[in-house]
């Protein structure tokens, strides 16, 4: 079966401010809570090759959060940021999530998300779950958004 069937990737917003601020808010994980609904939380030092442990919520389980934990691939400031689920020998499933920011001026940018479910499972996991993904994913694209223009606000302010 061709992988490009088990793709979800999430609407593409305009930001008005810079891929900088953008990838500012990508990457302070502490303050994920506030803007991310996918992602509440991360635990990562951020260095490829290194484990990212992303809590997510259960579905249809209020207050329930899950940990998945990933492996960072890509670190390339004011443009990608990604990381894979591998399998084990516990679970045959894997992905991988890329965030991809692009410069569009001074003061505007562009992001999107994708997440390409692989592994034995792949098809049973895009069925379950994909739509929710794509939902989860729309709104994390509007909450980096929210966040990049209120700090890209906050900063143009303080100067």
């Amino acid at each position: 079966m061709s992988k490009a069937k088990n793709i979800v990737t999430s609407k593409v917003v305009e930001i008005d401010a810079p891929a900088a601020v953008v990838w500012q808010v990508l990457t302070d994980l502490p303050r994920y809570r506030e803007w991310n609904p996918f992602t509440v939380r991360v635990e990562a030092s951020l260095k490829v090759g290194d484990p990212v442990d992303l809590y997510i919520p259960i579905p249809g389980q209020d207050g329930q959060e899950m940990c998945v934990r990933e492996w960072l691939v890509a670190f390339e400031p004011d443009q990608l940021l990604s990381w894979e689920q591998r399998t084990t020998a516990e679970s045959k499933d894997c992905a991988r999530r890329d965030q991809y920011v692009e410069s569009l001026g001074p003061a505007k940018s562009r992001y999107f998300t994708t997440d390409i479910f692989l592994g034995l499972n792949q098809d049973k996991i895009m069925e379950t779950y994909g739509a929710w993904v794509k939902a989860s994913f729309d709104a994390v694209a509007d909450g980096v958004k929210r966040q990049a223009e209120a700090l890209w606000t906050q900063q143009r302010n303080a100067s």
